[in-house]
């Protein structure tokens, strides 16, 4: 049994620099259930320790080499025996050789691009993984360890509204508002709807979050949609003239930031559906598609930032109750002097 390559085999364990202080995240699994991992974000390090622990000790471990990987990769449910690497680095931790004991070593992969979020969908996975692999004459030892990636957007204030009209001739018109047409994965959509003609009757009206989820390109693409959100705006009648405001706040919802054209395998984006029911249960919808980021958390000022503001400040201080006090001692001099500040 041994010679043959089952004789001895071994444990591997991941152990990442740092990570009894790094934040962790969750993200679905193909089953729909939630797993929490480490969290990265683009350019970081990926360093740590990879630790081979024996099975039995006392005996000799014969290895082809091993390795680490750290691999990026998109991987398409309808098309599961090809895996689409976007990021492949490999480090060498041992040459062929015999392991006699339990050994460690250390890995890092230097400031490793990131260039997309990790993302878990109806038809499609994105993931980042380390994976550690004794090379055997017969059956690999491989190891696998995923980490999560947030890909972080900032966009102005300050961006362009959405007004659009909708009706139906002769029996329905109305113009709605959102604030903004960007938001992040924490904001709330403000906005409103005010009815110019209403003709027919409409007994419940609501907005809806959609994602569309798109995979594939050409014959093979596959459109998945999915209500996030439901949100009642009406109950009952409207009138002409009405304006119904909205807010809807976002961070209650599963949501994850726009994703467009991600290495030209998939598209993630999102619609606010303005839905109307009259009491025939006939439904008149609008959709209009927003962009959805990810806002890097704020960070907190260095110590030497801190203090460089604070002696700006106690100079405006010290300068303005400097001229004060000149502004006090020119007027006492007024009645002597007709120009106080050449005397």
């Amino acid at each position: 049994m041994s010679f043959l390559g089952f004789g001895q085999s071994a444990e591997i364990d991941i152990v990442l620099d740092g990570q009894e202080s790094r934040k962790t995240a969750e993200i679905k699994t193909e089953e729909g259930k939630k797993e929490r991992h480490f969290l990265y974000f683009d350019g970081e390090t990926v360093s740590g320790k990879v630790n081979v622990t024996l099975k039995k000790s006392g005996n000799k471990l014969e290895h082809q080499g091993i390795k680490i990987e750290f691999i990026g990769q998109i991987e398409l449910y309808y098309d599961r025996g090809n895996h689409h690497e976007f990021t492949s680095l490999v480090k060498e931790l041992a040459r062929p050789g015999i392991l006699t004991q339990s050994t460690s070593y250390n890995f890092e992969f230097l400031q490793v691009e990131k260039p997309y979020e990790s993302y878990t969908g109806v038809n499609v996975r994105l993931r980042y993984f380390l994976r550690v692999t004794i090379v055997k004459r017969i059956t690999d030892v491989v190891k696998e360890q995923d980490i999560i990636v947030h890909t972080l957007s900032q966009y102005p204030d300050m961006n362009n509204s959405i007004k659009m009209e909708v009706g139906i001739e002769d029996c329905l018109h109305i113009e709605f508002e959102y604030n903004k047409s960007k938001y992040h994965l924490k904001d709330v959509i403000v906005g409103k709807i005010y009815f110019l003609l209403v003709r027919i009757k409409i007994k419940h009206m609501e907005i809806q979050i959609i994602k569309r989820e798109t995979t594939g390109t050409g014959p093979n693409v596959y459109n998945e949609n999915e209500t996030i959100a439901k949100y009642e705006i009406m109950d009952g009648a409207p009138v002409r003239g009405e304006s119904i405001p909205i807010r809807l706040f976002l961070s209650g919802y599963d949501l994850t930031p726009t994703m467009r054209d991600i290495n030209k395998k998939f598209s993630v984006r999102y619609h606010l559906n303005l839905v109307l029911v009259d009491e025939e249960e006939r439904r008149y919808f609008k959709q209009q598609e927003i962009t959805i980021f990810r806002k890097a958390d704020k960070v907190r000022k260095s110590i030497q930032a801190t203090l460089q503001a604070q002696h700006a400040t106690m100079q405006r201080m010290t300068f303005r109750r400097e001229q004060a006090e000149a502004n006090k001692d020119n007027s006492s001099d007024d009645q002597k002097c007709p120009r106080p500040p050449y005397c």
